[in-house]
């Protein structure tokens, strides 16, 4: 996703631009899809897998996976192609489709979301450098939360001064996500244990359909992590030299992450009992490979991801704070997020989004799995976008609109829509009543913005209907604080 940030603002002068930022071949195309999905969820899949599964769960899991979020891919690229003038974000979507509030909704619960997301970056980074600091622990004692929320900061302020992604910056990233994934894949196949793969395969439980179906539950919202930014693909159609190449480098450039991610969680079971894989301190890539080389594994995985997470780190902040700025122009937010300096950074935003960020920072002290608990928060904030998304796109292929004039290709898209609803729906099932409600905590306060727009606009605050639905997230928010309390939810 770091690629596409400056898309919105960008807006109409930006595919004005010469044809020359045009014409890219397909496979540079592609190359550009697999760097915006690669971050740094894929070196923390072997431990995160076998916490839930044995090899035939992975597979079937990352079937389902594969499916359900290429279907959502198609849903964004086929919105952005019915519906060129919905520019403002995966928010416009909900907005058009189901309403003001919804789309209120969808776009503070995919900042939320992002914010969450680069909460799980410092954790990540912090229990790599624990390996050899035993002060930072697995990421979640006092002294790593102080020094991430002065990381958080130091950032913040870089940004604000105007420091913006740099081709070079994004190079170097690039590189140092895919060189130690592909090593890694390699060194892995070559040493491939059969007897320990097999020993792997059922995940140390009886084989049965019930048991399955729980391992592959327990592992979607890990795999909705890794596949996060999904819908930037189609964002890079205004670069395309023909038309039809942003299809294929979609499903090139999707078919490449998801064979990386499956290949790196897969070929991991075939390395060490999977009651170890499932102990292994994060980055768990790192103690995968060093099981099989030696220290110097540990060490190029762990580099590779502290230069990987750190840029990342930096395109999600400015995307984060690129969600509230832009909803904020279109009056969905209010206006005080508008606010830039004499840099052009959006100000404001970047506060809100720094300040979230060091707030759940604080909570992952009181956490059991601080890793896992942000990746499982910050999918779950997602997935109402995500659904609401395409819901949309259902609704547009049921009541034929923006196809009157051109309805090929209905019928396919309607197919595509459906299971995407269908996929991101049992997502909702699969992350479980806790993370729902931990989610209606945040959405509920949050409306405190909806409600100072709906005033500065002279606006009625709620309609019966969005009465409703704030009623049902505010109730939602009370039991999930209660849980909390009474340790009936635990984080």
């Amino acid at each position: 996703m770091s690629e596409h940030r400056g898309e919105h603002k960008a807006g109409h002068g930006a595919v004005a631009q010469t044809s020359s930022a045009r014409k890219l071949p397909l496979l540079t195309l592609t190359a550009m899809v697999v760097g915006s999905m690669v971050g740094a969820g894929v070196f923390s899949l072997p431990r995160n897998f076998a916490q839930a599964t044995g090899v035939l769960g992975a597979l079937i899991a990352w079937t389902v996976a594969g499916v359900g979020m290429l279907m959502l891919a198609f849903v964004f690229q086929t919105l952005a192609v019915r519906k060129p003038d919905l520019n403002a974000g995966v928010y416009a979507y909900a907005k058009a489709g189901f309403g003001e509030f919804p789309g209120f909704f969808s776009a503070f619960g995919y900042w939320a979301s992002a914010c969450v997301g680069n909460v799980s970056y410092w954790v990540l980074i912090k229990s790599t450098i624990g390996a050899a600091v035993p002060g930072f622990g697995e990421g979640d004692t006092l002294l790593a939360v102080a020094v991430s929320v002065v990381g958080v900061w130091a950032f913040h302020f870089m940004i604000v001064r105007g420091v913006k992604e740099a081709a070079a910056i994004n190079k170097i990233v690039t590189i140092a996500k895919l060189v130690p994934l592909l090593l890694f894949v390699v060194i892995l196949l070559v040493t491939f244990k059969a007897g320990m793969f097999g020993a792997n395969f059922w995940g140390g439980r009886q084989p049965s359909a019930g048991a399955l179906f729980g391992q592959v539950k327990a592992t979607m919202l890990v795999t909705v992590f890794v596949f996060l930014g999904v819908e930037g693909a189609s964002v890079y159609s205004r670069y395309a030299r023909r038309r039809e190449d942003v299809g294929r480098a979609t499903v090139l450039g999707f078919l490449s992450v998801l064979a990386l991610f499956a290949s790196v969680t897969i070929l991991s079971y075939a390395t060490l009992p999977q009651g170890e894989l499932a102990g292994l301190r994060q980055p768990s890539m790192a103690g995968v490979l060093e099981s099989v080389v030696g220290g110097w594994g540990a060490a190029l995985i762990s580099v590779g991801l502290i230069v990987s997470v750190l840029g990342a780190y930096l395109a999600w902040t400015l995307m984060a704070a690129e969600v509230l700025f832009v909803a904020a122009k279109d009056e969905d937010m209010p206006a005080f997020l508008r606010r830039e300096n004499a840099q052009g950074a959006p100000v404001a935003a970047l506060v809100m989004t720094s300040v979230l960020i060091t707030g759940v920072l604080a909570i992952t002290l009181f956490s059991d799995d601080a890793f896992a608990f942000t990746l499982k928060l910050c999918s779950s904030l997602s997935l109402v976008p995500y659904l609401l998304a395409a819901g949309y796109a259902l609704r547009l292929t049921l009541t034929g609109e923006s196809y009157d004039t051109n309805a090929q290709g209905r019928r396919r898209d309607l197919v595509v829509a459906a299971l995407a609803v269908v996929y991101t729906t049992f997502l909702i099932f699969a992350a479980g009543l806790e993370f729902l409600l931990l989610s209606f905590v945040i959405y509920a306060p949050g409306t405190i913005l909806f409600i100072i727009t709906r005033r500065e606009r002279g606006r009625k605050v709620f309609s019966p209907a969005e009465l409703v639905l704030f009623v049902v997230a505010v109730v939602g928010a009370v039991i999930g604080v209660a849980g909390l309390a009474t340790g009936l939810i635990t984080i």
